[in-house]
């Protein structure tokens, strides 16, 4: 795939630095900022900063998808736009001169999602000349991304980046690094008994509220809105997927009221919902559609579906995250659309912020990137806006160009 090159690379052209093989976003259709951080002297250069929307309250669902930023922090925090992440050339200059050293611990390391924003992150780093010495995937066990965090104190970080796979048991291990005058930034959750500014830097996530109002609004529109629907859900006290779950319920009450949540299967295990799918079918056959907390268990859903011989236009399908294989089953029309993260532009806010607080400079306390609405008809442009990457042949083909 071609990575188009975009906003982050100015700062690296200014210093004279090469960076191949990554790049920037677009403006998403909805007419997004750029989420991903350029130099603040860029953005005089092109004219005014971009413009701080702030955060709508959780119950206002009228601009899901477009510019507003839905969700509030871990601890009820006001979002700050990614976009506004920035740093002057000198700034990086300072950074690059550090000699400054990262590590990543990762809940999980092996989706799509993790992917994209481990490029934002290394791609980043690189651009700052902050060396990156260790990355850790905990595959869903505190237990381990306990023991990640220990063996990445033993190479000596100034940063780490991370997302808590429980807030609750390795929140002593994050407050111990803290403690050692390691500097945290937090993907999408953070440790109980932190607190912002004190014990971290900053957390940085996508608007998983706004998320899930887009793929309860793809919903409400498939269906008419009428019908009777089903929730497959991350059972979990998981603060953006509990998040982007309340936006689709509180969505679907208030915008879509004949259409009824009939059944709601919770999960743990992403891998296995077929299980979920199936007993949603068993319980519910003549079911109108089925929503699931992200794109891993909506393609076991999704086989569930396959299997009992229903098709797309008896059974609507929505979720949250484009992953590869998802994108190319809306492309084909076998699922309505989903909201999507942004996980490079996460990334590259994140590597940002770990320069802010090595430079001293302060950080807001919760960053987030717009929800984008994706479907068969954007699905091209969406993929590119998602990776930062042109759309691989295979969907291309599979959205017939």
């Amino acid at each position: 795939m071609k990575r188009k090159i975009g906003s982050v690379l100015l700062s690296m052209a200014m210093i004279g630095v090469l960076l191949g093989g990554c790049g920037g976003p677009q403006a998403s259709e909805e007419g997004n900022a750029p989420a991903e951080a350029q130099t603040e002297d860029a953005q005089e250069d092109a004219g005014a900063p971009a413009e701080d929307t702030g955060a709508a309250p959780p119950e206002n669902t009228a601009s899901a998808g477009g510019t507003d930023i839905l969700s509030t922090g871990p601890n009820g925090e006001k979002a700050t736009p990614a976009s506004e992440i920035t740093l002057t050339d000198e700034e990086i200059e300072q950074i690059r001169n550090g000699g400054y050293k990262a590590a990543i611990s990762l809940h999980y390391g092996g989706n799509d999602w993790a992917t994209s924003q481990l490029e934002g992150l290394k791609a980043t780093f690189e651009m700052l000349g902050i060396e990156l010495v260790a990355t850790t995937d905990a595959d869903f066990s505190a237990e381990q991304q306990v023991s990640d965090i220990e063996t990445i104190m033993a190479k000596n970080p100034d940063v780490i980046i991370s997302i808590p796979t429980d807030a609750t048991a390795t929140a002593d291990a994050f407050q111990k690094a803290a403690q050692d005058g390691v500097k945290l930034v937090f993907m999408d959750n953070v440790p109980a008994g932190m607190t912002a500014g004190e014990d971290y830097v900053s957390c940085v996530s996508a608007d998983n509220y706004g998320n899930g109002c887009v793929a309860a609004d793809l919903m409400g529109e498939a269906l008419g809105g009428k019908g009777k629907i089903g929730m497959v859900y991350y059972d979990a006290d998981f603060f953006v997927t509990n998040q982007r779950d309340d936006g689709f319920r509180k969505t679907m009450a208030d915008k879509f009221p004949d259409i009824e949540i009939v059944t709601e299967q919770g999960f743990t295990d992403e891998n296995g919902c077929a299980e979920q799918g199936d007993a949603i079918l068993t319980q519910y056959p003549m079911i109108n559609g089925i929503y699931a907390s992200w794109d891993v268990p909506m393609e076991g859903v999704l086989s569930s579906v396959k299997a009992s011989g229903l098709t797309s236009e008896e059974v609507k399908l929505t979720t949250i995250d484009l992953g590869n294989n998802i994108a190319k089953e809306i492309a084909q029309g076998s699922v309505v659309g989903l909201g999507a993260q942004l996980p490079y532009d996460q990334g590259v806010a994140e590597a940002m912020l770990a320069a802010y607080s090595l430079l001293g400079k302060e950080a807001p306390t919760y960053v987030a990137v717009s929800a984008k609405r994706v479907e068969q008809s954007n699905i091209l442009e969406a993929y590119e806006d998602v990776y930062h990457a042109e759309a691989p042949d295979w969907l291309q083909k599979a959205a017939g160009k």
